[in-house]
């Protein structure tokens, strides 16, 4: 199982102050060097943290791997078929939330993800969909020539009682299962942190983890390095 970074939530710290520091392109370089799979970005509209320089100086500088976080938005594509990302995460956004809040409606917009999949294939660009756990969704990007889907964890990683982990987890692990048998690439994201983390390893179907907030939270008691190990051990765990 791959481990991607996310470092929005440094930018939003740059952007707290007005003021250029900490840089997240040279945090997600540092990230690199300390042993992640790739580094995840969400430029959105309202630029509220990642901004188009970033995304620019990140697609010359990162090594690994560059998935570009947007909405189906032709602003957004337009420069993402610029700036050729790795992968292109297409994500519901809505201005007044304070992060992604759940997957794509991808049966509801189906025209619109369609037309941005079309455009980013012609420029060569892998398109992921984030989506709930949910089979009719998986269907859908399938039909739509989607090459990953990235499932929604945000359910399952809020959820408290026993028994709702339990179902959320099913529900995740009966989607990876199904989207691999449509031949979809399976990433899975959203909330997950050093504890549910291990819930995650069992599940073969799924490629690549994206996490943010909780590394970089845990990085501001000991350090990059050592959140980014502890991290990797945690996902390299034999079950």
């Amino acid at each position: 199982m791959r481990f991607c970074l996310n470092v929005d939530h440094i930018a939003t710290l740059r952007n707290a102050r007005g003021e250029s520091q900490p840089d997240p392109v040279a945090f997600a370089l540092m990230a690199e060097q300390y042993g992640v799979d790739g580094i995840v970005v969400h430029l959105r509209e309202d630029r509220r943290h990642i901004n188009e320089r970033d995304v620019r100086l990140l697609r010359e500088l990162v090594k690994t791997k560059l998935d570009l976080e947007m909405a189906a938005v032709d602003e957004i594509i337009n420069i993402a078929c610029d700036v050729q990302p790795d992968l292109a995460t297409i994500v519901p956004e809505k201005r007044q939330e304070l992060t992604t809040e759940g997957g794509l409606n991808v049966i509801d917009n189906i025209k619109q993800i369609k037309n941005a999949i079309f455009r980013l294939h012609e420029n060569d660009i892998p398109v992921s969909l984030f989506i709930e756990p949910d089979i009719n969704q998986i269907d859908a990007s399938a039909e739509i020539n989607a090459d990953f889907v990235e499932l929604h964890t945000g359910h399952f990683a809020n959820a408290i009682l026993e028994e709702d982990i339990y179902d959320e987890l099913e529900k995740i692990r009966i989607a990876a299962k199904h989207a691999k048998k449509l031949g979809l690439g399976v990433n899975a994201g959203h909330g997950l942190d050093y504890l549910n983390i291990k819930e995650f390893i069992a599940i073969q179907e799924i490629d690549e983890v994206s996490i943010g907030h909780a590394v970089i939270a845990r990085a501001v008691f000991v350090g990059l390095e050592k959140a980014i190990e502890e991290m990797r051990n945690l996902i390299s765990t034999k079950i």
